[in-house]
């Protein structure tokens, strides 16, 4: 029904855009001299629990050009780096602190020390039935084998700029503040906790090598008009979009002029881009990019998984559903589990492309 419910509202928005089907075999090739942006999502979380230090060193050995930081807070006001304000998903919290747990259940990062967190084990995501722990990706990492941990931002920040010192590379960041109105309620800034640890290791314009994200659309205009400018900043900023009733207002011209006036790139789902009932034969491709691009933003979809089961039907492989997107419809880079079979594809579609 959840899925139902976006694909209702993402058509109903695109109307409001343009046409809806672009036919395959009108599409152009878009294949420019720019560089296709590969960015670690969670780091090489299709080979290493997500956002383990581990996973975020072998990204950068595969060469990812961006490596994704989710943010959140915990009760003394550390920030770290977890995709979900929750913890357990992804760690064994049940065991270690098994009266922790809230009203509903859950394990929540605001509810623990930095010093209690770094006592967890993290493990592969996994969903809990019955009394099984089952890994939501089975052909990844086991669940519960070898030793990982939670980290800072800091943490990551001074591996990656670390290994750039020891490579000669540049490697970026690509951080994303997560729940802002949760922490609010919670009693803490993220965003600004968030900025200041940026700041303090050099961040600070547009020229950097970094973008800062956030699905919140009013917490990310109050960070391009006023935290920025107070603390000397001017970071690039990414819209993230789910096809949430929120993002609506976004999908007109006038609405994504708008978007364009405070950030500078969005960051769609792939099923905003190509309906999820797309066929080979029948590529229902949103107007999205194209308007996207009419207003001055980058397009960075998300996520590109080749797990079983993870490749669109519309698409014959992942090398496939990359040329897709990369090169027909032209986003500008993306998020992937698999930074290095992206980098191999295009390292080929180069050699294709090269002269002589």
């Amino acid at each position: 029904m959840k899925i139902l419910r976006l694909l209702t509202c993402i058509t109903v928005s695109w109307a409001l855009l343009g046409s809806l089907t672009i036919p395959a075999f009108s599409m152009e090739d878009h294949m420019t001299d720019t560089k296709k942006l590969v960015i670690a999502h969670r780091g090489a979380s299709g080979y290493l629990p997500e956002h383990t230090l581990a996973a975020k060193a072998m990204a950068y050995a595969m060469g990812a050009d961006y490596m994704e930081q989710d943010l959140v807070m915990t009760k003394d006001n550390r920030v770290i780096v977890l995709h979900d304000h929750h913890l357990d998903q992804v760690t064994n919290v049940r065991n270690i602190f098994p009266d922790r747990k809230r009203s509903d259940g859950r394990y929540y990062v605001v509810d623990f020390t930095l010093a209690e967190i770094r006592t967890l084990s993290v493990l592969e995501r996994f969903q809990v039935r019955g009394n099984r722990m089952e890994a939501v990706f089975p052909d990844r990492f086991p669940l519960g084998k070898s030793y990982f941990r939670i980290h800072t931002l800091e943490e990551e920040i001074e591996l990656v700029q670390g290994l750039n010192h020891t490579t000669g590379r540049d490697t970026g960041i690509y951080p994303e503040i997560k729940s802002p109105g949760f922490h609010r309620k919670e009693g803490r800034d993220i965003s600004r906790a968030v900025l200041n640890i940026l700041k303090e290791y050099g961040y600070t314009k547009k020229t950097d090598n970094i973008f800062l994200q956030c699905f919140d659309a009013k917490e990310l205009k109050h960070i391009h008009n006023n935290l920025l400018p107070e603390l000397d900043m001017d970071l690039k900023l990414v819209q993230l979009l789910d096809g949430g009733e929120e993002y609506k207002p976004f999908f007109t011209k006038d609405g994504m002029k708008e978007l364009a006036g405070f950030a500078d790139a969005i960051g769609p789902s792939i099923h905003m881009i190509v309906l999820k009932d797309s066929t080979a034969d029948n590529l229902k491709i949103t107007p999205l990019v194209k308007a996207a691009r009419q207003a001055g933003l980058k397009v960075h979809p998300y996520t590109f998984r080749m797990d079983k089961n993870m490749i669109p039907a519309y698409a014959e492989n992942y090398d496939d559903l990359l040329n897709l997107f990369l090169f027909r419809i032209g986003v500008d880079g993306l998020f992937t589990d698999f930074p290095d079979k992206t980098i191999d594809f295009l390292k080929a579609h180069a050699r294709e492309k090269k002269p002589g």
